[in-house]
């Protein structure tokens, strides 16, 4: 049976998995992200996601945190290119007061602006971070090569310009465009019952006012491959190559994340690890990674090699591309294919907020989210005729972008 997925009175969604657990995770998901910015206003979706911590109605910035970690919770958050996660992570017996906390964050930060003006400066030291790390800095500018001009290729952080001018009311207008009722869902997985859970939802919530709907997307479909290369003093090269994917909504997503975890995932017998790092010696870091949105997908493939190394990097790269695109996988490959994958999945499980956030976004995204036991029987259910006709719709060596960092 699909996990249910509960309305509250006022039309706000909620999802919860109970579980036997002495740690609890419950989170608010808003599917608005850095591609929902206005253009002059880049990074002001995660500039939401710092200083909507920072004091609401009745709590100071000082008291938000300590309302969680005086009880040994964690509070946090997360932006990405379509969402954004607020969630805590407890003792299963303070429900109550992380569903509390975070729907007090959520409808009642007041954004101070002497707490905005010391965000600037935090938010800044974490772009100059990124820069100086050049394995998490080339994803967002490969990002930015692939979708060029368009609205999914914003960086999610922003750039020290724009941060620096934010003002209070741009962080209200963001919200009240993009925070929507229907775009909203309550995710938990945690030890109680959906009954008393939805009863404490519909007490904290119940205040919470959203425009019904948020402002329209403006789809990508107008993709070119690009490449380019960018001069770095750094000890080694960083490689992304990749192409547009599927889009979270379409049936061969299932087949293509088995693709992806054959091709690069997180274990040490995948074919790029093997081919680039094991027989050759050539890198530390290999791995693929296929992320879904809304109405689009993007498949990267990452290496961190040798200076000198880089055009071999690729070239092994379309080596291992080019025979999952012509040869069909057997039998007992994709049997033992599958079983990884499923293993991989249950271990990931393990961390229940990752779980939670998973679920949560399933829900933004669907009408109904999948149990466990659909999830496995789908994925049981790939065939090699589908891993192969995927392979040669995305994995398309004339269609891969590339981004290079290397030696000037």
């Amino acid at each position: 049976m699909p996990q249910p997925i509960l309305l509250l009175k006022n039309g706000i969604r909620l999802i919860h998995k109970e579980i036997n657990s002495p740690i609890s995770h419950f989170g608010i998901l808003v599917n608005a992200g850095t591609r929902d910015e206005d253009p002059d206003k880049m990074g002001i979706a995660h500039f939401v996601e710092h200083t909507i911590f920072k004091g609401t109605q009745k709590r100071s910035a000082h008291q938000v945190i300590r309302r969680m970690e005086d009880v040994g919770g964690d509070l946090n958050a997360s932006t990405s290119k379509e969402e954004t996660y607020f969630h805590a992570s407890f003792l299963s017996p303070d429900y109550p007061r992380a569903v509390e906390l975070l729907a007090d964050i959520f409808s009642h930060s007041t954004f101070p602006e002497q707490e905005i003006e010391k965000e600037k400066d935090v938010i800044i030291e974490e772009i100059n971070y990124y820069k100086d790390t050049p394995a998490e800095l080339i994803v967002d500018d490969f990002e930015t090569l692939v979708f060029q001009n368009h609205p999914m290729g914003r960086n999610i952080l922003g750039t020290r310009k724009d941060v620096k001018h934010f003002k209070r009311e741009d962080i209200l207008n963001f919200i009240r465009k993009n925070y929507a009722q229907n775009n909203l869902v309550l995710a938990s997985v945690g030890n109680i019952s959906t009954k008393k859970l939805l009863q404490l939802c519909e007490r904290y919530f119940a205040d919470v006012q959203l425009v019904d709907k948020p402002t329209p997307r403006t789809a990508f479909n107008n993709y070119q491959p690009q490449h380019q290369r960018i001069n770095k003093h750094s000890n080694q090269s960083h490689i992304m190559m990749g192409n547009l994917a599927y889009a979270i909504t379409r049936d061969e997503r299932t087949a293509f994340q088995l693709l992806t975890n054959i091709l690069g995932g997180p274990g040490m017998n995948t074919r790029l690890n093997m081919a680039i790092r094991e027989s050759k010696g050539l890198a530390y870091g290999v791995e693929a990674v296929y992320s879904p949105f809304s109405d689009t997908g993007l498949f990267t493939i990452y290496i961190g090699c040798e200076h000198d190394t880089i055009d071999q990097c690729i070239d092994l790269s379309y080596k291992e591309l080019k025979k999952l695109c012509q040869n069909k996988l057997g039998t007992m490959q994709l049997h033992y294919a599958k079983k990884q994958f499923l293993g991989q999945l249950a271990i990931a499980n393990e961390a229940k907020l990752n779980e939670m956030i998973a679920l949560g976004r399933t829900a933004l995204f669907f009408e109904e989210v999948e149990s466990t036991e659909e999830s496995i029987e789908k994925l049981n259910a790939v065939t090699a005729e589908e891993l192969l006709h995927a392979a040669n719709e995305i994995l398309i060596p004339d269609q891969m972008s590339t981004l290079i960092y290397g030696k000037p």
